[in-house]
This record gives structure tokens, C-alpha cells and sequence, in this order.
């Protein structure tokens, strides 16, 4: 995906998030660091084009709560508002799910949304949880071996070799 094809991906996946929900005043967008919080800001810009709606949005710091890192640090209230809200939980690639369901520890110590939503640019397949997107950019099938990047700077998608 080059540049283009990212931005009509996540304009179109603004039109889905629009056409799925009755109260657009109810979203919050979500972005888990590092890459999914530059894609939620890209979609609450769109939101506000296309709706005229200025949903709120934070960054998700899923560290503390990662089943896979030796180093955990004690969780870190992050002053995410979410209760009662409409949650749409931004992330670039889904692949195991593992990070998603971090997310989602960590957004239960922020309060009780009333839906979460998941936003995902690529689904690449290898789900190890019963994990799935609301909305897809696109379903890039791959192998274990191989890694999708997407480039922020030239917000482009690519895989690459898993041991690059």
C-alpha cells in the first residue's frame, strides 16, 4: 500500500465506523502506542471532515500489561476517559491478538465503555486469541516468517523478512 491507497483505506474505514453507529457523540478513539495512536488521529480528522464530530482521543500505553515482556512495570493510570463511551481501540497490524487483549486490560482500569470497537489497517492473519476487527483496512495473508510494516514517515505498508 502506498501513501494513496493508505489514506482512501482509512477515509473508507471512517465511512464504516459513521454508517455503524447511531451516537457519533459517543466515540472515543483509542490508539495503542506506538503506531495505532498516529492512525486514530487520522481517523478522528476524518471523523471531524466527513461528520463534523470532534471525538476525543488517547493514546494506550499497553506495556504493563503484555503477557510476553520479562520487564513489567506496574500499570500507570493513563487519564483515559471511557466510561460510557463508544470505544474505537486503533492499532496498525493484527496478528496474534495478544496486544489487542492488552489493550483492553488497560482499558479496563480506565472505566466501563459501553461497546469497544476494534480498527485495524492490516488483519494478517495468525489469530493465537478469539480476537477479530470491526473494521479492516485490508486482510493481507502472510506467513509466520514474514512481518508487515507499515511506514509512518511514508505511511506506506510493506512485509519484510521476521528476521530484518
Amino acid at each position: 500500500m502506498n501513501s494513496e491507497q493508505l489514506s482512501k483505506t482509512l477515509k473508507r474505514m471512517t465511512h464504516e465506523i459513521i454508517e455503524r453507529n447511531q451516537n457519533l457523540n459517543d466515540i472515543v478513539f483509542v490508539g495503542i502506542l506506538r503506531k495505532g495512536f498516529p492512525l486514530a488521529l487520522m481517523l478522528k480528522e476524518n471523523l471531524k471532515r466527513f461528520a463534523d464530530i470532534d471525538a476525543p482521543i488517547y493514546p494506550l500505553d499497553i506495556k504493563a500489561y503484555r503477557d510476553d515482556l520479562k520487564d513489567k512495570k506496574e500499570p500507570v493510570k493513563q487519564g483515559i476517559v471511557v466510561q460510557d463511551k463508544i470505544v474505537i481501540l486503533v492499532d496498525d497490524v493484527l496478528y496474534t491478538g495478544r496486544s489487542v487483549r492488552a489493550a483492553m486490560d488497560a482499558l479496563s482500569d480506565h472505566g466501563r465503555p459501553k461497546q469497544v470497537q476494534l480498527a485495524i489497517v492490516i488483519d494478517r492473519g495468525h489469530r493465537e486469541l478469539p480476537i477479530r476487527a470491526d473494521y479492516v483496512g485490508k486482510n493481507i495473508p502472510t506467513s509466520r516468517d514474514e512481518k508487515v510494516v507499515i511506514d509512518m514517515n511514508l505511511m506506506s505498508v510493506f512485509i519484510e523478512e521476521a528476521n530484518n
